[in-house]
């Protein structure tokens, strides 16, 4: 039984791995304060510097990653706790942008990670894998653990990761299609 679980997890952990090989450099520090920016603000995919995507945050923090299909982009995003956000390729456009969460949404999100039901959501919880191929994946990494959605039929969205999904995706200049 153990043998199959590892499979399932095994594909987003290796894409984790992936992208955090390629790009380099960590996103937010943990143990240096960030400075929010009230404005987002977009440089060009090659200059600035690349984000390392976190396979663990620390509680009030959050990482989403998304792909479509096994061949597209990868937009990465991380939310401090404070609101601040940077996204790289948010909108496929291989920009990265940065800015804050409005007070309220950052309240919002605070409230959805610190919600208990969040630990029955992880892909571990769950037993999740993956069934659709060429749509949608996202990837919400938590402080409970690595929560996977795909945007094909018949799957439901978890209702706690879910919410946290919508927010960051109306909040930020994603471009999601699926």
């Amino acid at each position: 039984m153990l043998r199959r679980a590892r499979p399932r997890l095994l594909s987003p952990l290796l894409a984790v791995a992936l992208v955090g090989a390629l790009t380099g450099c960590s996103l937010f520090d943990g143990d240096k304060p960030s400075t929010p920016v009230t404005q987002p603000t977009a440089g060009t995919a090659g200059g600035g510097s690349q984000l390392e995507i976190p396979t663990t945050v620390a509680a009030g923090q959050v990482s989403l990653l998304q792909r479509l299909g096994e061949d597209g982009p990868m937009r990465t995003l991380s939310v401090e706790r404070n609101g601040a956000w940077q996204c790289v390729d948010c909108a496929g456009d291989g920009v990265t942008s940065r800015g804050t969460l409005a007070p309220e949404l950052t309240e919002r999100l605070q409230v959805l990670l610190a919600n208990p039901a969040l630990a029955d959501e992880t892909d571990q919880a769950r037993r999740y894998r993956t069934t659709c191929i060429d749509a949608l994946t996202s990837s919400l990494i938590t402080s409970t653990g690595l929560i996977t959605s795909q945007d094909c039929p018949g799957e439901e969205l978890t209702p706690v990761a879910g919410e946290i999904l919508l927010l960051l995706t109306q909040a930020t200049p994603a471009e999601v299609k699926g």
